[in-house]
């Protein structure tokens, strides 16, 4: 797998040298058939959208980005010696797991507020997003499942996600879920094993489901060759805390790999 091309800096251009990549590539060459991506992995922005007009403590917040979601990703992609693939700005300035036709790639307004710097966006600048932003983003995710092919190993898809506890004023009961559409073969198998270990309450398609458009980059990447995949949100408190992060990032270290083992016994 190639570096990114270099960023040049142009007026015409959203990004600049100094914003950097808009991706990361963690453990690239990890010998685990598991790949990691995690979308929502930062709340950073360009410095030319100055912040979307938003202070810094929304930015921050689960508007901006997935609390907790990368660290947990950077902890299971030590741990199961697994490549990830982790975007480095705001969803807010360009969600990558949306497709750039969906208003929700780029809101202009969250449960809680407006986001200035989307109201007025032009037809020029959201294709500008989804030039750098997106289409690098979902490039390397693919460069790296192709990396796995071409050596011979069939990859497994997990996404990592956080979500807060309290949404549009409604409290959720979840603590963690693992989502899937018809292929409810890596999902299952991890609830299965979970279930045997963890206090926490973990469901199927919770808090979120394929309705709601949350599999965007998996389908996406389906179109290139199948794989066992699985999409994994957690409650953002329990990330927030030392203990408790500590003890999902056990619990799905363990029981990720023998989900995925499962998979050969019964394909």
């Amino acid at each position: 797998m190639s570096a990114p091309a270099a960023l040049v800096q142009q007026d015409e251009a959203l990004l600049t040298i100094r914003d950097g990549a808009p991706f990361e590539i963690i453990n690239p060459y990890g010998d685990s058939r598991i790949v990691l991506i995690c979308e929502h992995a930062s709340s950073q922005v360009p410095e030319r959208l100055d912040n979307l007009g938003l202070p810094e403590d929304q930015l921050s917040s689960h508007i901006g980005w997935d609390p907790g979601a990368r660290d947990l990703a950077t902890g299971l992609s030590s741990a199961l010696n697994a490549p990830l693939v982790a975007a480095r700005f705001s969803r807010l300035i360009y969600d990558c797991n949306r497709p750039p036709d969906a208003p929700s790639a780029m809101p202009h307004r969250t449960e809680v507020c407006d986001v200035p710097g989307n109201e007025h966006i032009t037809e020029a600048e959201r294709l500008a997003r989804a030039e750098e932003i997106y289409h690098p983003f979902h490039q390397a995710a693919s460069d790296v499942l192709r990396f796995k092919r071409d050596n011979g190993i069939d990859p497994v898809v997990v996404t990592v996600h956080s979500f807060t506890p309290v949404f549009n004023g409604k409290q959720r009961s979840v603590d963690i879920g693992y989502l899937h559409a018809e292929d409810d073969r890596l999902s299952t198998a991890l609830q299965y094993h979970s279930t045997y270990c963890t206090r926490y309450n973990v469901q199927l398609n919770q808090p979120y489901a394929p309705v709601d458009g949350v599999l965007h980059t998996i389908e996406k990447h389906l179109e290139s060759g199948a794989f066992p995949y699985v999409m994994i949100e957690v409650r953002n408190d329990l990330l927030a805390d030392t203990e408790t992060h500590a003890d999902i990032l056990s619990l799905l270290s363990e029981c990720i790999p023998k989900a995925v083992s499962s998979l050969d016994d019964h394909p």
